[in-house]
């Protein structure tokens, strides 16, 4: 039961990050190019347990502070891209060395809606998520620290 309540929660959480939103933030292509050694400052997301090879995964980097962090319209970037099962590998670059978090969905029907029985999400750092904050974790569960160089980073998508 408290599986299924964290996973509801993750996906209400998912409701604040629309597919479609129009935001003052940046798409880019996910190019592992700018992940290589000596491009920093830039995040390697290793994202793991996805579930299916159907829909599009979607990454967005925020800044890791209380006003940014999962606020509509105040996302950095955002790579989407066709989902892959198990596991897949993004490169985010971050403007300059600081404090960030990373928010993922896979939409995995690709209709652009958050349906709370088959969508999934991750996040940085991997919070538990509970049903009183909506699955909302604060940024301070999620923020994480990048320098001049390539951070790497693991999530493990969650589902309901």
């Amino acid at each position: 039961m408290l599986k299924f309540a964290a996973s509801f929660a993750l996906s209400a959480a998912l409701l604040a990050i629309p597919v479609s939103a129009t935001t003052a933030g940046q798409k880019i292509s996910n190019d592992l190019n700018k992940c290589r050694s000596g491009n920093g400052p830039a995040v390697l997301v290793k994202l793991s347990g996805v579930k299916a090879s159907s829909g599009k995964i979607r990454v967005q980097s925020y800044r890791g502070t209380k006003a940014e962090w999962l606020k509509k319209g105040a996302w950095i970037t955002r790579i989407e891209a066709p989902a892959k099962s198990n596991s897949m590998t993004f490169c985010v670059p971050v403007p300059t060395s600081g404090t960030y978090g990373i928010a993922v969905r896979h939409d995995v029907n690709g209709n652009g809606k958050t349906d709370i029985r088959s969508d999934g999400g991750g996040m940085s750092n991997n919070p538990s998520i509970n049903i009183f904050n909506l699955g909302k974790p604060s940024y301070k569960k999620t923020k994480f620290a990048v320098g001049n160089e390539v951070k790497s980073i693991n999530i493990k998508m969650k589902y309901l």
